[in-house]
């Protein structure tokens, strides 16, 4: 099971060297989390992510170009049609710049030969998983949050059970109010049906000693727990 810990922004050099697999970076200026620093130097083995709401294509592609990001995160109300034409954009203008050779071969790249794209869905009580369908050819995961005031960090879960009747065969981060006092019930969502396409857990609120400032120490118990005793369900 992976994980993504978000809303990253006054100790990033310290959370990455507990080695998550993703480290989640917020473009939205509303956020108390919001980044507008200088992306740190961090292992190639963490995918950086930016989390954007309702923002422009042609903000987020330059945000991507800007701090190299691996993937983004789309936290608003955009379309299927908004998706399939930033994956598209990010095609050209990656093939383009490979091409020319606009990037001095001693940086990282930008544009790798993809750009992940995870969209965000909300859920309360229950959940129209129709809404997926529009969304299958165009976004390489979901993830499923808890609906409250603000987009993502609101530090509490929703009923995980609601996931029972997932459709779809597309991996899902898991999101909202995670954290070490949700642990027993984290284990169970994890060995059960609902968990067969959760590909990673996503962490926030719960693991902050201010907005943006992470508790490395819990992160660590959190990642130890998730290696050695959360087995997700794998059965057909």
């Amino acid at each position: 099971m992976k994980l993504k810990v978000c809303g990253m922004n006054h100790n990033p050099i310290e959370v990455a060297q507990l080695l998550p697999d993703y480290l989640g970076f917020i473009f939205w200026e509303p956020s108390t989390r919001y980044f507008d620093g200088a992306m740190p130097d961090l292992p190639k083995s963490i995918k950086k992510i930016g989390v954007f709401v309702d923002a422009s294509i042609d903000d987020v592609l330059q945000k991507v170009e800007t701090y190299n990001l691996d993937g983004v995160q789309l936290h608003g109300k955009e379309s299927p049609e908004f998706c399939n034409e930033l994956k598209n954009r990010f095609n050209v203008i990656s093939n383009k710049s490979e091409k020319s050779h606009e990037i001095p071969q001693s940086q990282d790249s930008f544009r790798n030969d993809k750009l992940e794209i995870i969209k965000v869905f909300s859920i309360k009580d229950n959940f129209d998983f129709s809404i997926l369908k529009d969304y299958e050819e165009v976004c390489d995961f979901y993830l499923f949050d808890t609906k409250g005031k603000l987009p993502g960090g609101n530090g509490y879960t929703f009923d995980w059970s609601v996931l029972n009747n997932y459709p779809s065969t597309k991996p899902f981060f898991l999101s909202g109010g995670i954290g070490l006092e949700t642990a027993s019930e984290l284990q169970a969502f994890l060995k059960s049906p609902a968990s067969k396409k959760c590909h990673a857990i996503d962490v926030n609120s719960r693991f902050e000693i201010q907005p943006g400032l992470k508790n490395s120490e819990e992160l660590k118990e959190f990642k130890r727990l998730l290696t050695s005793n959360f087995e997700p369900n794998t059965d057909n």
